[in-house]
């Protein structure tokens, strides 16, 4: 289980009533733990956000945001799940694997916006929003940056866990990648995030198994979910120029060097399920629309519909404290 899996609710301990906020217990008095966030003013309050030499301050924040708005949308569409899932025990993995997403996400736009203030959206002034909140909740789905498979709906059971465990295998072989990254706070973000993917893809996987090799209900709904999913994952692999301009800088990774080691992983997965990947004709891969993806703004409605929940009380209370 990640780390966010601690209970941050519940019966006050000693130990919790010393703690000025949740994130107090998870540090446990280690400051290199950083990333967890220990301000709720300022995520990277403290911490050295000086560009690496070579790096262009719009092309990383382009690039965090990328990241960041994948890990917000997919984030919320897991909460989704919170009092839906099969069981307790599973209701508590996924909602706590939004929250891992959620937490990336935070730290991720707060990067953004660290890099390249310009890109905050303008709030009314004397606002209290911080910049993080400003870019997660006050922009367009036009302005998201996230690839298509992250906002699709949901689907039943089958069609989660297969989608899960795409976008866990693919996004921690970027992590991993981006524990090299030139611009420190990135590198930091991703060493952390690291260990949480590694979870929401052992987790997805193990799923991906018990469904296949369970009852003839819950195969035949896991085939059914494979051609739903698959059309998008080709997507995952095209690299954006702003992606191939953060890979050159030395601050990202270009989404294309990871494509054999994911596709291999998901085919030993699948392999072990006894499943075949959906060819071209039963899932053909959905392509650019009006000359772009999710990575230059073109989305689904279903991505409206998500921010429109998401975003409707901080849009409302542009100066509201939380």
């Amino acid at each position: 289980m990640s780390e966010n899996t601690t209970p941050a609710t519940g019966p006050a301990s000693s130990d919790a009533v010393d703690h000025e906020s949740v994130y107090d217990g998870l540090l446990g008095g280690d400051d290199s733990q950083w990333a967890f966030g220990t301000d709720f003013e300022d995520p990277l309050a403290g911490v050295d956000t000086t560009l690496p030499e070579g790096a262009d301050a719009a092309t990383l924040a382009a690039y965090c945001l990328m990241l960041g708005d994948d890990a917000l949308v997919y984030s919320h569409r897991l909460s989704q799940w919170t009092s839906r899932a099969p069981d307790l025990e599973d209701d508590i993995a996924l909602a706590n694997i939004a929250l891992d997403l959620l937490g990336q996400a935070r730290l991720l736009l707060a990067r953004a916006a660290a890099a390249d203030p310009s890109v905050v959206p303008s709030l009314p002034a004397g606002s209290p929003v911080p910049p993080e909140d400003a870019l997660a909740f006050f922009r367009d789905d036009a302005a998201f940056r996230n690839v298509r498979l992250v906002e699709s709906e949901n689907g039943d059971f089958a069609v989660s866990t297969t989608r899960l465990l795409v976008v866990a295998t693919w996004r921690l072989a970027l992590l991993e990648r981006l524990t090299q990254s030139t611009d420190a706070v990135l590198r930091a973000i991703a060493v952390k995030g690291v260990k949480e993917v590694t979870y929401h893809r052992d987790y997805a996987g193990r799923w991906f198994v018990t469904l296949a090799q369970g009852t003839a209900e819950s195969r035949r709904r896991l085939e059914a979910a494979l051609p739903l999913v698959w059309p998008l994952v080709d997507e995952l692999f095209r690299t954006h120029p702003l992606e191939a301009a953060a890979a050159a800088q030395g601050v990202g990774v270009d989404p294309a060097t990871v494509d054999d080691e994911v596709r291999a992983v998901l085919a030993h997965v699948l392999a072990t399920a006894g499943l075949d990947a959906p060819d071209a004709t039963a899932a053909p891969s959905i392509g650019p629309v009006a000359g772009g993806t999710g990575r230059d703004g073109r989305h689904g409605e279903v991505l409206s519909r998500l921010l429109a929940e998401m975003q409707v009380v901080a849009r409302a209370h542009p100066m509201g404290r939380w």
